[in-house]
């Protein structure tokens, strides 16, 4: 067994000083990294652009931050975007789990060598800091200090008015871990190990409440690194540690199988979960494995799209209303897939059902794999779903994102849920052309294919010497009849009852081949809330045509705070080809062209009154274009009528946002970071998917203004049938205020637009204050912008 699964395999665990049996048990292990070698395929494409995209990152720019905050030189600038507004650092962690993914998945000694320089470095400001702590957090030891006082100032974003500091540091932690696992580096075992007992210090003094109140800001997956230094140490002090640091706001209504979720901000609890799971594991607690089930069932059944993804502005909508995500141009998280994978990773491999592998190859082909361009390796935060929409690619010296950093990772480790095994089982769960080496049976086996352009895969089993096992291939649910076996060439007849796995037991011998027939056809997938919105897929790929309904200003992303999301014209979505048929017809409507695999010709299709063909193609490989992945659908009768209403709805939105110079959306957690929050005795919160802010003192935004043209101030607020006053200043200026309002019911949103003086008209950023008037609070504040006349 590898180095990364003796240490995190599912063991005993000390607690109470007695050796307490498993309850949560691994039903199969997965190979380390380093006994899986991709073979040519796109997937080995974005193994080797990724590389490449590391190599061109300047490590001595990450490491600025952490050298900074430990009183030590530094030798370059530190990159900007969000590496020098607040998150500093960040970037620097993923990339340690980045570096040490790829240098497992390919052996290669350059990335190897980055990797031990940024680990050199980084245990240099560790003994500077003197401590156990490593962090690029600016102010940082100030923050912690005040912290392990109990002086603490938690919200969702912000931490004692830092950005997210705990979630910052969580990514420093899970590099050393995976440094240690994946890359065998035991200097980074030991950091990893000083920085947790730093943790310990930190909270050792606060009651359960305080650490409650201080886990409101979001802190990625610390529950899930401090569960593994407990498996790798076996001290029961981490899972103690770990638990403390379990959110149990959002742990208790999963526990009761309870759907909190709508209206949350996706990303922050997704790794949560992975702790539940991960403190489930090694501290042998089921209700806790059941927590994370029902989680992960809750969000792939209920709240992802066809290519895998979820959340809309990174927030999970309402299960039954998805028209949010159709209309907006920042749709799935990248991030998010990326933490539901390794979530589905772990409950796979304790409960090995097909579903998790559905999910898993669905996600893998049609959201990660489409979100690394393929030759620049830029990556993707937002895919959006709304039609004749783009997505726009991050620069490795100006782009800074979250997205940038999951997206490292995500391609550096295409090996790990190919294959598993058991004692005498191996599993054949993906079907990527790849070799793994099974040491514990002396054998290696290929599995050969030009998956998915051919709808097969063959195994060719190499041993040693003969040996026996069994070799369970997967059964997909996308298939259309059963998978047609030969083993040598000869027919094999599989138990046709077992709805998961094609499994062959027998002595194999060199040259021994096996070759799986997957038939595959085109199936639509509806949006979940059963909205007149279809994807049409063929097998598990979405496929989806390419719009040239306009430019893609902002492709390549620059270095701005909101320089992830695609920021050209929306186009009318009444403008857009709408699919007219009946929806179980739609499949009839795609024909394969004969020419070119995986390239299919769409037909039914209105463009207005005019009917035309579109190209259907993997939407992995579309990039650079706009594009259309849900199509509306509409019977010829009702084509008319919906082209009428999509006008009518988006004539004023459309309107508005051609206006617009700078945005915010008010208690949406990234817009606001984007714009530089401050608040002070503020509130935001979530009604019916409106959220919102409201402040009994103040909270003010930086926006950006186009320089020597005249300004709007544009304020949406709930109107709520209570006494609220907000003054509105611009440059510390009061501008003009709202007055208390006595209006309740449905129609409850409210405007309001201020022209701003002449004298602001030469300013390309303007902050924008939000304040109540004495002891009146504002009201409940739901966007602002800046727009022009």
């Amino acid at each position: 067994m590898s180095l990364h699964n003796i240490l995190l395999a599912f063991c005993m665990v000390i607690f109470s000083g007695q050796l307490v049996q498993a309850q949560v048990p691994k039903h199969l292990e997965y190979f380390d990294l380093a006994d899986v070698r991709l073979l040519p395929s796109a997937f080995k494409r974005a193994e080797t652009t990724d590389k490449n995209y590391l190599l061109t990152m300047d490590a001595d720019r990450l490491l600025t931050p952490f050298l900074r905050e430990a009183g030590l030189p530094t030798k370059k600038p530190s990159y900007s975007n969000w590496e020098n507004t607040g998150l500093d650092g960040h970037i620097g962690g993923h990339y340690l789990s980045a570096l040490a993914l790829m240098y497992a998945s390919t052996g290669d000694t350059m990335i190897k060598e980055r990797l031990d320089y940024m680990i050199k470095t980084l245990k240099q400001c560790q003994d500077a800091n003197a401590d156990g702590y490593i962090g690029g957090v600016p102010g940082g030891k100030g923050i912690w200090q005040d912290i392990r006082a109990g002086k603490i100032k938690a919200g969702g974003f912000s931490l004692n008015d830092k950005w997210v500091p705990l979630y910052n540091i969580h990514k420093t932690y899970a590099g050393l871990r995976d440094a240690y696992l994946l890359a065998g580096d035991t200097t980074a075992k030991k950091m990893l190990i000083s920085m947790s007992d730093w943790a310990i210090r930190l909270v050792e003094q606060l009651s359960e409440q305080q650490i409650q109140d201080m886990l409101r800001s979001e802190h990625g997956g610390l529950n899930e690194t401090f569960a593994d230094v407990a498996a790798i140490t076996q001290d029961p002090k981490y899972i103690r540690l770990a638990r403390q640091f379990s959110h149990q706001s959002i742990l208790d209504p999963l526990l009761r199988q309870q759907d909190n979720l709508t209206g949350m901000h996706a990303n922050t609890q997704i790794p949560k979960v992975l702790g539940f799971k991960r403190i489930a594991d090694v501290a042998q607690d089921s209700s806790w494995n059941n927590a994370a089930r029902y989680f992960w069932d809750n969000v792939v059944e209920h709240r992802s799209i066809a290519f895998g993804g979820n959340s809309v502005s990174e927030h999970f909508n309402p299960i039954d209303d998805f028209s949010k995500m159709v209309h907006s141009v920042e749709g799935p998280e990248t991030c998010n897939t990326y933490n539901m994978l390794r979530l589905t990773k772990m409950l796979y491999q304790s409960n090995p059902q097909g579903k998790y592998l559905d999910y898993y190859e669905r996600a893998l082909y049609n959201h990660i794999l489409s979100t690394q361009h393929p030759e620049h390796g830029g990556f993707v935060y937002f895919t959006q779903i709304r039609p004749g929409h783009y997505r726009v690619y991050s620069q490795p010296h100006s782009s800074m994102w979250c997205c940038v950093g999951s997206g490292m990772e995500n391609h550096g480790k295409y090996g790990e849920m190919i294959y598993a095994h058991s004692k005498n089982d191996l599993f054949v769960n993906l079907f990527i052309p790849s070799r793994v080496h099974w040491q514990e049976k002396a054998v290696v086996i290929e599995q050969v294919n030009t998956f998915p352009e051919e709808a097969w895969t063959e195994l060719h089993i190499d041993p040693a010497k003969k040996t026996t096992f069994t070799l369970r291939i997967r059964k997909p649910q996308w298939l259309t009849g059963e998978a047609v076996v030969t083993v040598n060439s000869k027919p094999y007849t599989s138990d046709k009852s077992d709805s998961t796995w094609i499994s062959i037991r027998r002595s194999w011998k060199k040259g021994d081949k096996v070759r799986i027939d997957l038939p595959m056809g085109i199936h639509t997938e509806q949006l979940p809330d059963h909205s007149n919105y279809y994807s049409i897929l063929y097998g598990p790929i979405v496929l989806a045509a390419r719009s040239n309904n306009g430019d893609t200003p902002g492709l390549l992303a620059d270095d701005s705070r909101m320089g992830h999301v695609a920021q050209g014209r929306q186009i009318p979505l009444s403008e857009l080809p709408v699919l007219s048929s009946e929806p179980s017809a739609i499949p009839q409507l795609v024909n394969a062209q004969v020419d070119k695999p995986l390239h299919f010709t769409l037909s039914g299709v209105y463009l207005g009154r005019e009917a035309v063909q579109m190209t259907l193609e993997p939407f992995y490989k579309i990039h650079d274009s706009r594009y259309i992945m849900y199509w509306p659908q509409a019977t010829a009768t009702e084509l008319h009528n919906m082209q009428e209403k999509l006008a009518r709805d988006e004539q004023e939105t459309l309107a508005l946002a051609a206006r617009t110079m700078d945005r915010v959306v008010c208690g949406e957690q990234q817009p606001e970071s984007d714009h530089f929050i401050k608040e002070e005795q503020t509130t935001a919160g979530v009604f019916d998917d409106v959220r919102w802010r409201e402040a009994k003192g103040w909270f003010s935004y930086q926006l950006k203004k186009e320089s020597d043209k005249p300004t709007q101030l544009y304020l949406k607020y709930l109107a709520e049938g209570q006494d609220r006053i907000t003054q509105l200043l611009v440059n510390d200026e009061l501008i003009g205020q709202v007055e208390a309002t006595n209006s309740a019911g449905d129609d409850n949103v409210r405007t309001v637009v201020f022209d701003l003086p002449d004298s602001f008209k030469a300013a390309k950023n303007i902050q924008v204050k939000i304040a109540a008037k004495g002891s009146v609070q504002t009201h409940k504040i739901l966007e602002v912008r800046l727009l022009k006349p």
